[in-house]
Order: structure tokens, then sequence, then C-alpha cells
């Protein structure tokens, strides 16, 4: 092509309209090009200026958070290791997940995790202190995107939410208990225990667990830890004389034990003694029960053979008194045949056995009775004359 500024030049100037067209196009594509390349070198400025080059290595102990830019979605990088992404467009966040120790101690706030001594009010009124308390905590690596949005980047976690929570919750759950129960052991760990619950209930949702709760033994003011040490020894002498009564119990159940397998071997004998002497009773019960029997069967025979004899002699006697019972009848018969002729011959036989005495007066010159006197006996028997005259 001839150059048209040289002279003799047989090309047209000025150019045609198409020739200036066409340079138009090229000198847009160079601008384009070129301003590709500004930006080009000005992200890599940035990236240089900021430190992000677009890789990144995720050490064992963090997790990142890759946050597109142009979506807003966020992905959970466990794994470590080099990680890529396009500068500008894409960033990750570190995370540090190692443990965490949020601790309480002294008077002073030296930064976010090391804050004055936690101070409890008891219910009844005391106060306890405890000189160094520790909380260990972490984040929990699956919910990262989460602390990324409540806590920021880098150590915005560390920051607030342990300080915002711990102290009210410990002094809540120390605080149910008066001084004494805090002091004891299984209180204090139920104490320690219901804490880590709640501590986790209140930052799990910022994606933060506590791991372990430490907690020291509460300290109190001198006069208070004599009355403690007091009641402890108290407790102690108190413990003392329950194991030695636990020890009394268990020699009276022994000795009990011992008394009652003595006597149960005396019940044995006695009970040994007592089926042989029941053994001999019933045996002289036997023998006696056969001895009576036969006594009884021998004055069984006896009384048969004596009423055998009575009934011999009733019949004898019987017979007698048959006989002599006619006799009397025939007596009687005859009697009653010759009528009062045997009256007076009866009568005449009683007379003639009396002894009469007579006086030589007479009382009564008309006497119509006669009387005698028994001179054995000084009594008389007066027989008048009706009784005479009804005799005869």
């Amino acid at each position: 092509m001839n150059d048209p500024h040289k002279p003799g030049s047989t090309d047209a100037w000025p150019p045609s309209d198409e020739i200036k067209k066409e340079f138009q196009v090229n000198i847009g594509k160079v601008n384009l090009l070129g301003l590709a390349g500004i930006i080009f070198v000005a992200l890599i400025g940035i990236a240089f200026a900021t430190g992000r080059l677009g890789i990144i290595s995720i050490a064992d102990g963090q997790v990142g958070v890759l946050v597109s830019y142009m979506g807003g979605k966020k992905e959970v990088i466990t794994d470590p290791g080099i990680r890529i992404y396009i500068p500008a467009v894409q960033e990750i966040f570190l995370f540090d997940k190692t443990s965490q120790e949020f601790r309480m101690q002294g008077e002073r706030f030296l930064n976010e995790n090391h804050v004055p001594k936690l101070t409890v009010r008891a219910n009844d009124g005391s106060n306890f202190f405890f000189e160094e308390l520790t909380i260990l905590y972490q984040i929990i690596p699956g919910d990262a995107a989460k602390i990324l949005e409540d806590s920021g980047s880098g150590d915005g976690f560390k920051m607030n939410w342990i300080k915002a929570y711990a102290r009210s919750v410990l002094r809540d759950e120390f605080g149910r208990f008066s001084a004494v129960d805090a002091a004891d052991p299984t209180q204090f760990k139920a104490a320690t225990s219901a804490s880590h619950i709640r501590l986790n209930e209140l930052l799990s949702p910022h994606g933060l667990e506590v791991t372990k709760v430490i907690t020291p033994k509460p300290k109190f003011d001198a006069k208070y830890e004599r009355a403690i040490e007091d009641r402890k020894e108290a407790d102690q002498e108190v413990e003392r004389l329950r194991a030695r009564e636990e020890q009394l119990v268990e020699e009276k159940k022994k000795s009990l034990a011992a008394v009652l397998k003595e006597k149960e071997i005396e019940k044995t004998s006695l009970v040994g003694d007592l089926r042989r002497e029941l053994l001999s009773a019933e045996q002289e019960s036997i023998r006696v029960s056969r001895g009576a029997d036969a006594f009884a069967i021998e004055r069984k025979l006896d009384g048969q053979g004596f009423l055998a004899e009575r009934i011999a002699e009733a019949r004898g006697l019987e017979a007698k008194y048959t006989k002599e019972a006619e006799g009397l009848a025939s007596r009687v018969k005859a009697l009653e045949d010759r009528g009062q002729v045997v009256v007076r011959e009866t009568l005449i036989q009683k007379l003639g056995q009396i002894t009469f005495t007579f006086l030589p007066y007479s009382r009564d010159p008309q006497p119509k009775r006669l009387e005698h006197v028994q001179t054995d006996s000084g009594l008389g028997r007066l027989i008048d004359e009706e009784t005479l005259l009804e005799a005869n």
C-alpha cells in the first residue's frame, strides 16, 4: 500500500469513509483491550494491597466461609488446605475453631476474654465469690456462616457473646442455693451442670458452644469461712457419730444374730427333748390306756359277777319275802276274821307290860279317868275313859 502522505502517492487523500470506519473499529478494540488490561492491573493492585490474591490456605484449627458477592451465597469450608477464589467477586473469611478460654479473675477488666471475678448473692442474703472461673468454648464449625452474620469476621465472636451471658447465667444458677449449699460439692456440681446447659441454649443460635465450665470452690469472707469450717467440722462429727451409730447397729445385729443362733440351738435342743418326752408320754399313755382297758374289762367282769350274785340273792330274797308276805297275808286274813278280839288281845298284851302305881286317895271324888306315872322318866301317861272305850 502506498503511503498517502508521501509525495507522488497514487492513493486518494483524504481517506475514504470505509477506511475511517475500519480505523475506528480498530481503535475501539484497542480501547477495550486497554480497559480490560487496566481493570486487570487494578485488581492485581488491589489484591496485592489487601493480600487477597485469590489463593488462601485454611489451617487445621480454622474454618472458612466462602462468600459470593454476586448472589450472596455462603459456603462453609471445614476441610483444611489451599482454596482458590475470585478476588473482588468472592471472598473467604477464616475463623478460629480451636478451644477458647473465657476467664473471670481478679478485680480489673483486661480484655474481652478476661473479666473481673464472679460474685454471687446466695438466696440467704450472703455473698460468695470465685477466685478464678474459666469457661471453655468454641465455634460450631458447621455454623460458621451464622457466626459471620451475627459476629462479623475474624475474632468478632470472641468479643461479646460469652461476656454477655456468662455472668448472669452463673449468678442465676449458683444464686438458687444458700451459701452453705453452694459449698456442698453435690449442689455445686448441679449448679455447674445447669449453667453449662443454659449457656449452650443461649449461645447455640449464634454458632457457639460451651465445652466446659471450670468452677473452683467458692470463697467467703473470713468470718463466714470460719463459720463454714465450723459447720463442716460439726458435719464431720455428725458423720463420725453416724458411722459409730451404724457400727453399733452392726454390732447389735451381730450380737443379736449370735444370741438368736444360740437360742435357736437351745430351742432345737428343747424341741428334741420335748419330742422325746412327748414320745415317752405317748408310750406311757398307751401303756396306761391298755392297763385301763384291762382294768375296765376286769372290773366289768367283776361287776357282771357281782350283778349275777346280787340277782341270785335278790331272787332268793324275793322268794323268801314272798313266802313271808304270804304268811303275813294269812295272818292278816286271820286277824280280819277274828275282828276286835284280836285287837283286845293285843291291847291286853301291851297293858300287861306297863307298871301301874296307884295312890291311896282319890283326887277326884268322881273320877272319870285313870293316870299312871312312869317312875323312870317322871312322865305320866293318861289314859282316859274315852280312849279305853275307843280301843275297846
